[in-house]
């Protein structure tokens, strides 16, 4: 994202994206052939497949483009990535600095970042070890230690993402601070990960301009739908959307500053 490699390096890595282009032109050759000879139902399972082809070509051409753009200069250290997959909170770390100095370098307006629990393998808080992974620890069955090690892990989590907010807000970007102007949707797809519970999701939104500092409830049996959520996103990103997949409408209560 910030390093500029050599021009051979650079023309090594465009002609590796040409293959794939090539390689993407011939599926879109064959396929084309092909939904002459089917029905009209493995026509539209051949149309959706074609949409992922199509998808796939204009990524590549923008990763081509990308290869050409000069990258920018930031006079933060490389980061140095740890060997150790135990040292799974300076993962977390790592990914948001390089996120703040991508919207600071104005290198990307979008990133998605996953915090894979599942994979990851027993972690290290502080000078504690886990005896389980972090998933296994999710699933506690209300066992006092593992609540414990749960506890410590979330407190960790927190303060890495308080971190990340504090560096966004101490960024200027013309009048405001690029807090102000990035919205940030932290959450989880477990309402209780212990029993694989997939309602009544904990989520986190901060940024962007909005009105924060508050804890929106609804009602947990008849679950109020997150999509509003993405709703109020949509408009603030300048998109003329009042719908996203369930959604009813934009979130109550939130308002922008």
């Amino acid at each position: 994202m910030f390093v500029t490699g050599t021009p051979a390096e650079v023309q090594a890595q465009v002609r590796r994206l040409a293959l794939g282009q090539s390689v993407m032109d011939s599926v879109a050759d064959q396929t084309r052939r092909l939904q002459s000879k089917v029905g009209a139902r493995d026509r539209e399972r051949l149309d959706q497949y074609m949409t992922g082809v199509r998808d796939l070509e204009k990524r590549l051409g923008q990763a081509a483009e990308w290869e050409q753009k000069p990258k920018p200069v930031v006079s933060a250290q490389a980061p140095s990535d740890t060997a150790e997959p135990r040292d799974y909170f300076e993962k977390v770390r790592l990914m948001y600095d390089l996120a703040t100095l991508a919207f600071e370098t104005d290198s990307t307006r979008l990133v998605a970042l996953m915090l894979d629990s599942v994979n990851s393998p027993a972690i290290t808080i502080g000078d504690e070890t886990m005896a389980d992974s972090y998933h296994a620890i999710s699933h506690h069955g209300k066992k006092p230690e593992k609540l414990r090690q749960h506890e410590m892990a979330d407190r960790l989590q927190m303060k890495a993402l308080d971190k990340l907010f504090a560096d966004l807000k101490a960024r200027k970007e013309g009048n405001d601070t690029l807090l102000d102007r990035t919205m940030i949707l932290y959450g989880t797809n477990m309402g209780d990960a212990n029993t694989h519970v997939t309602t009544n999701l904990p989520t986190l939104f901060a940024g962007g301009g909005f009105k924060h500092g508050q804890h929106l409830a609804f009602d947990r049996e008849r679950n109020y739908p997150l999509p509003n959520l993405f709703v109020n996103i949509l408009q603030r990103l300048g998109i003329e959307a009042d719908k996203f997949a369930t959604s009813t409408g934009t979130m109550r209560g939130l308002e922008l500053a």
